[in-house]
């Protein structure tokens, strides 16, 4: 393969190395042209010598990229959004404030604060509620018809970001930044110049190339444009049935890049975000199969030293002990681990992965840093 690197042809200068050399080039006219002569390739990828012409300027440019892994021309991503509406809930949630909270079987029970049936304790407590009152304060009936004094706060916009659904199987890596305004480097550290180019927050970006520095991994998503790689939720398509799976659909769960990835017919159709268990509540690694799906499901623990209420957590979908995909309403980011054990998705994710999987459909999750521990003594039932 013949790759030329650093030199350029442009306007009768030779830039070879970093230095500047004049070629001497003299007018020639139609009468004093050579017939013949070497001529500079047209702009493309060239693998091996073409013979007839010079791979120079834009044709050794690109070559160079293409050893890095960047095609030319650029390929976009078969990808497209899922419908929107996978996003919208029929229910109201209302977040209690870290106090005890009694519950009460009629409003004016409640405005009397007589006769309380039960109590949520301080902790993490999430109801959905069907009506509000102000009248002596507020007070909301809760899905059983119940009533609860106005201890907390609603929650008046779920978050609306959801992944990506695929034609075919990407030939790259790709990712989402997960953080506001990361800086696009021009080249890998710290200590590289920005090139004033940022991410937003969940804008999706190739991945052609990763380098190691300043004890981080940098990722190469254009050329001469590096990001910090853990500020980056990766896929890495890989579309062969992982071991022990026995048919040609499965959940790919990377917990080191906090993604999820769908194949079917062994191609990807759906990838996004995710928040798994945090330290020491991880999420198992290991081969698992869904076992049961349930539309809503109430989430709790009495424990008071991890005391949670979650009234209707939608589209769960179980796989390991009380471990399972399912909607955070709850969630205003994904992107790192926050769960309790589950694999917390946004509403309209779940939504998504719901509809397209059957109970018995393999789920594999693997880490590979290796920092997610795989003693099973170390595993509990789980929890959200």
């Amino acid at each position: 393969m013949r790759l030329i690197t650093n030199l350029f042809w442009a306007f009768g200068l030779l830039v070879l190395k970093g230095e500047i050399h004049t070629l001497g080039v003299m007018p020639l006219s139609p009468e004093t042209e050579p017939a013949a002569g070497a001529i500079v390739c047209p702009p493309a990828v060239y693998a091996s010598d073409p013979g007839d012409c010079m791979p120079l300027g834009p044709a050794a440019y690109l070559s160079y990229w293409a050893t890095q892994g960047i095609p030319y021309p650029a390929r976009p991503l078969s990808a497209y959004p899922p419908d929107s509406t996978l996003s919208q809930i029929p229910y109201y949630y209302y977040k209690l404030d870290q106090v005890p909270v009694d519950v009460y079987p009629s409003l004016e029970n409640a405005q009397s604060q007589t006769g309380a049936v039960r109590t949520f304790q301080p902790g993490f407590v999430y109801v959905t509620y069907l009506d509000v009152v102000q009248e002596r304060g507020y007070y909301f009936m809760l899905s059983d018809y119940q009533w609860i004094p106005g201890k907390g706060s609603r929650i008046g916009q779920l978050p609306t970001f959801q992944g990506l659904q695929f034609s075919s199987t990407p030939q790259y890596s790709f990712g989402w930044a997960f953080e506001h305004d990361l800086p696009v480097r021009n080249a890998p550290g710290f200590n590289a110049v920005e090139t004033g180019r940022k991410l937003a927050l969940y804008d999706v970006t190739p991945v052609y190339a990763i380098q190691e520095t300043d004890g981080y991994n940098w990722y190469l998503i254009a050329p001469n444009q590096w990001v910090e790689g853990r500020k980056v939720g990766r896929v890495i398509p890989k579309p062969i049935p992982p071991e022990g799976v026995t048919n040609d659909r499965w959940i790919e769960v990377n917990l080191e890049e906090q993604t999820l990835a769908v194949y079917d017919q062994r191609k990807l159709v759906f990838a996004t975000l995710i928040a798994s268990g945090v330290e020491p509540m991880w999420t198992r690694p290991g081969l698992f199969q869904i076992y049961e799906k349930k539309e809503t499901e109430t989430m709790r623990n009495n424990d008071p030293a991890d005391y949670y209420y979650l009234d209707k957590v939608p589209w769960t979908m179980y796989f390991d002990q009380a471990r399972a995909l399912h909607g955070a309403y709850w969630r205003t980011r994904f992107g790192y681990p926050q769960s309790h054990g589950c694999i917390n998705l946004s509403i309209g994710d779940a939504h998504w992965l719901f509809d397209w999987a059957e109970v018995g459909d393999w789920v594999y999750i693997h880490d590979p840093s290796g920092k997610t521990p795989t003693d099973p003594s170390l595993y509990g039932a789980g929890a959200p």
